[in-house]
């Protein structure tokens, strides 16, 4: 007998699957066009970092996806990322949420869970650049 995934209010308030790809995909364009951290992924795969972030993202929002990348500390652990980086991404995230429509009590889930990780990414416990 086989079960469907439960999914979380979460994940059904922003609009599934399709909505959470959508914004992840115009998420991650924006990081990597960025030119206050953009540099940092001259080098990665979009695709693979797309994945990954739609990954993390469906997991934390209770949608039927697991992450499969390495953990944050040790995903990041290369690259020397300041406070204000980190509050950077945080804004993008959230201006593309909106361009999205995604209802705010989601997007501020979402931002809180990615800020309880900024330990994990960043010494920078504020958004300095120092």
């Amino acid at each position: 007998m086989s079960s469907t995934p439960t999914v979380s209010p979460l994940f059904q308030r922003m609009g599934g699957e399709p909505v959470l790809r959508a914004v992840i995909d115009d998420f991650v364009e924006r990081v990597f066009s960025d030119m206050l951290f953009g540099f940092l992924f001259r080098d990665a795969d979009r695709a693979r970092i797309k994945a990954l972030e739609y990954e993390h993202a469906c997991e934390f929002l209770g949608g039927p996806v697991r992450y499969s990348g390495r953990p944050m500390r040790a995903a990041h652990a290369r690259h020397r990322i300041t406070g204000g980086q980190f509050a950077r991404r945080m804004h993008l995230l959230r201006q593309v949420c909106s361009a999205h429509g995604v209802p705010p009590e989601v997007v501020e889930a979402w931002v809180a869970h990615n800020e309880s990780l900024r330990g994990q990414i960043t010494d920078q416990p504020g958004s300095e650049c120092h």
